[in-house]
């Protein structure tokens, strides 16, 4: 929980009075390999802090998984778009691995936002961070290599995405074919 209350504090400046509240309201959460936070059609009634695990979120296309975005220890995960609207999820939030998480719910922010306004900076940042991942997921989809983007992403994510996910998971993720990927990496081992 320790680290929950380090970005609160970089982003707030957090009071002791406001940590305690809004600690009171973090539930304790463990998911399995394979389980899910949230499914496809399911409302998106937490935002999760993991706290050890690797998630993942994705969606079916034409009956193949999308990956869309992964996260692991020390960052937060939802569906968001279900979480901020509070209606149907068009992703499935999947736990990669056993996990231990913080949840916070929807309610339970709303009324940190009600008792403390402050808070409403953090509901800012975590909607900045998203923004600025899809934005730059966007960019790097439509204007880079399979190669450019590979690279990106090995010096972009935390080296426990990098070596923890499936090579058929992380091509998806770069919109390329697991065999376009095996090739990339057979390529800069050589370099």
């Amino acid at each position: 929980m320790e680290a929950i209350r380090k970005i609160l504090r970089e982003v707030l400046d957090i009071t002791p009075d406001e940590w305690d509240y809004f600690s009171s309201h973090l539930k304790q959460q463990q998911l399995s390999a394979k389980q899910f936070l949230v499914k496809t059609g399911q409302i998106a009634r937490q935002i999760v802090f993991i706290d050890q695990g690797l998630l993942r979120s994705y969606h079916y296309l034409n009956g193949k998984e999308v990956n869309t975005y992964f996260a692991c220890d020390g960052q937060f995960i939802s569906a968001y778009a279900s979480f901020i609207s509070q209606t149907a999820s068009a992703e499935n939030v999947e736990a990669m691995e056993d996990c231990q998480l913080y949840s916070l719910s929807h309610q339970a922010l709303q009324d940190c936002y009600d008792r403390f306004p402050r808070f409403e900076k953090l509901g800012r940042y975590l909607a900045e961070q998203t923004y600025l991942c899809v934005i730059e997921r966007t960019h790097l989809m439509q204007t880079r290599t399979g190669r450019e983007k590979y690279e990106h992403f090995i010096a972009s994510y935390p080296s426990k995405i990098v070596q923890s996910l499936p090579q058929h998971m992380i091509a998806s993720f770069l919109g390329m074919a697991p065999e376009s990927l095996s090739r990339i990496r057979r390529e800069l081992s050589i370099s």
